[in-house]
This record gives structure tokens, sequence and C-alpha cells, in this order.
């Protein structure tokens, strides 16, 4: 019986050590991303400036927020909103200036106005047609199962392959 323990141990060790792995990897990106040397010394400005970075986008990057992201540029922008907090600005003064600069692409959620209306709907229209495509797929059997009757001449043929006559 320990035998047994032991070799599903010794199968099971890998798949640990590889799903322990991929768990690190994941999860260390973003604890990484804001080095030590750009953390403010006060806690409450500095809480502030981690809530702003998961707000703003790496524009290098652009799938990651500025807290995810080990970019350059992201740096910058990290510092930036620091230095912008520490001279008193609020949240929202600091996402406009930042804005201001970069755009709105800046912004992981971009605001519902005129110029983002695609991104908006865009989603919605493509699941919209996924539907109708999968619905109009899933139609076309149905009509494909109710075939034309053969011709008199065809059934004959047919029967003379089936029974093994010759034409």
């Amino acid at each position: 019986m320990g035998a047994d323990f032991c070799s599903i141990d010794r199968r099971v060790a890998p798949v640990m050590r590889v799903l322990l792995a991929l768990v690190f990897i994941l999860f260390t990106g973003a604890a990484l991303a804001v080095e030590p040397d750009e953390m403010l010394d006060d806690p409450v400005l500095e809480a502030r400036a981690q809530e702003l970075d998961e707000l703003l986008r790496c524009v290098v990057c652009q799938s990651q927020s500025l807290a995810e992201s080990n970019a350059p540029l992201a740096k910058d922008l990290r510092l930036l909103v620091r230095e912008r907090l520490v001279e008193g600005d609020t949240n929202e003064q600091v996402i406009a200036y930042i804005v201001e600069r970069y755009g709105d692409y800046v912004l992981l959620k971009p605001p519902f106005q005129q110029n983002t209306l695609f991104l908006w709907f865009f989603p919605a229209v493509i699941f919209a047609a996924g539907i109708g495509g999968l619905v109009f797929y899933l139609r076309q059997p149905a009509r494909a199962s109710n075939p034309k009757p053969l011709s008199p001449e065809e059934e004959e043929k047919l029967r003379r392959l089936v029974d093994g006559e010759d034409e």
C-alpha cells in the first residue's frame, strides 16, 4: 500500500511543480512592476497612486495597466502619477493630465462618448453576428434532411446497383 502511494506521488510531483511555476509566473509580474524606488513615503498617497496605476493603460504594452507593465514608459508614467499626487492633484486631475497628453487610449476603461462608440458596441455587434451565424448554421441541416425524392429513372438505377446488375 505504501509503494502505491509513493508511485502516485512521483507522478503527481512534476505536475504540481509545473502548476506552482505557472502560479508564480502569473502573479509575480504585477508584483514586480512597481519598483521600490518609485514608491512614495506617504502610504495614503501610494495607495492612491496604485489605484490610478490600475486605471491607466501602458501605451507600449497596450493590454496591461501601468501597475502590471515593466516597460520604461510605464515606469515614467507611474513616476508622473506620483509626482502629480505629491503636488496635490486629485485623482481626477491626475487622470485628466495624462489623458490630455496621451488621449483616451491611455484609459483602460474608455469613456462613453461619440469617438469611442465603436469600442463599446463592436463586441456586442460581433457577438450578435456570431449568434446569427450559429442559428443560420444550425438551421441548415434541418432543410438538408428533407431531400427531394428520386426520379423513377434514379430509383431504377439505384435498384440495379444494389442488386449488382450491370448497366
